[in-house]
């Protein structure tokens, strides 16, 4: 009987991406695979059709060929490919579809394929830690250098970080040979698990060190200084290459990240590199005009000059007096924010002069004759 176009097999449109054809493969692998068709007689014939199929047109070679030649490319000693005759009664052919079949459908579940050497090595990456600092706001203005004692993994110094007694190296582990993992057969499928000797680091340690237990590494809490940068806001980074957990037996370490929060100040409210101070005025200094002494960040204080008929909310600008950008981006503006008081607990001599004051001062506020102009207005239109 004469054999299938391969594209026909899978599915796909000839020209199909390699993504495309994986996915064909791996719909109709699943579909057609004799675990599940236990009552189709049919269903082996047709999964090592699929199998034969995606095992040509993955391999950019034979797929190039078979694009040109068709079925002709693989017969009378055109091919060459690996396992020569890509399906026609070869025991090996089905033994590579069927390991693909295997790795394509479990191997995002069970870490994908080995490698060279296979399993997992036995040295492993630290963790990496995060620490979160608190800092002032005077802090983050100036920059500082912070001390912090962070509790972490580090190398075992008896063992030298190799987990093993006197720091000898560990052995292959004599159960899976240094793969990390176990085959077992179970009927017709090859269930692969994680060897149960080794745990998967493919070698185990015969005299564990009795400091680390043959970890490699131990608890202990470390003092290191940390630079705080000026500008930094709550949320910063900071990165500390090499200094998270130590890595298991040998294995290089992780990093350390410092989060930054920069609590609340009394006088100022931060907005990126610009700072924000609520600073109150007498109603006489609002109407008359005047002079304020308002605090800095730095320390410092500067005089601002008060216009007259300033009003609650007017803002005054105090050019680089706010926080320092990062990375040298210029340093923002202070803004003061005036907050016109009105006297509270008046004598009777006060309260006879505000009365006067009043009386003498109809025609001095703008905004209130606008209003109930307003007001007046809405009134009468309500009347008519």
């Amino acid at each position: 009987m004469a054999k299938r176009d391969f594209y026909d097999v899978l599915g796909v449109p000839k020209g199909s991406s390699a993504e495309d054809l994986k996915k064909a493969y791996r719909s109709k692998a699943k579909e057609l695979h004799p675990d599940r068709n236990s009552d189709n007689p049919n269903a082996e014939a047709q999964f090592k059709e699929v199998n034969e199929a995606y095992e040509v047109l993955k391999d950019a070679d034979k797929k190039a060929a078979y694009d040109r030649y068709g079925h002709a490319a693989f017969e009378g000693g055109m091919g060459g490919g690996r396992g020569g005759h890509p399906g026609a009664g070869g025991s090996g052919d089905f033994g590579s579809a069927f390991s693909d079949v295997f790795e394509d459908l479990f191997g995002d579940f069970m870490g994908g394929r080995g490698g060279a050497g296979g399993g997992r090595s036995r040295a492993q990456r630290g963790s990496d830690l995060r620490y979160n600092l608190r800092i002032s706001l005077e802090e983050a203005f100036k920059g500082i250098q912070k001390t912090i004692n962070v509790p972490t993994s580090t190398a075992c110094e008896v063992c030298r970080g190799t987990g093993a007694e006197g720091g000898a190296e560990p052995t292959t582990c004599p159960t899976c040979s240094g793969m990390g993992k176990v085959r077992a057969q179970q009927g017709f499928f090859t269930v692969e698990r994680t060897c149960p000797t080794c745990n998967g680091m493919g070698q185990i340690i015969k005299n564990p060190c009795r400091a680390c237990g043959g970890q490699g590494r131990v608890e202990k809490e470390r003092a290191l200084s940390v630079n705080i940068p000026a500008g930094v806001e709550t949320g910063t980074r900071i990165r500390l290459a090499g200094e998270g957990e130590a890595g298991l037996r040998g294995g290089p370490s992780g990093d350390l990240y410092i989060f930054i929060e920069v609590r609340e100040h009394a006088l100022f409210q931060r907005d990126g590199a610009h700072l924000f101070c609520r600073v109150p005025v007498s109603m006489t200094t609002a109407a008359i005009g005047g002079e304020v002494e308002v605090p800095t960040i730095d320390g410092g204080r500067s005089r601002v000059k008060v216009p007259a008929g300033a009003q609650s909310g007017k803002q005054l600008r105090l050019r680089a007096k706010g926080m320092p950008a990062l990375r040298g981006g210029g340093i923002g503006d202070m803004l003061i924010e005036l907050a016109v008081e009105t006297p509270v607990n008046l004598t009777a001599r006060q309260k006879e002069l505000l009365r006067e004051f009043e009386k003498l001062s109809e025609e001095n506020n703008p905004e209130g004759s606008s209003f109930f102009s307003k007001v007046k207005g809405f009134w009468d239109s309500m009347k008519s």
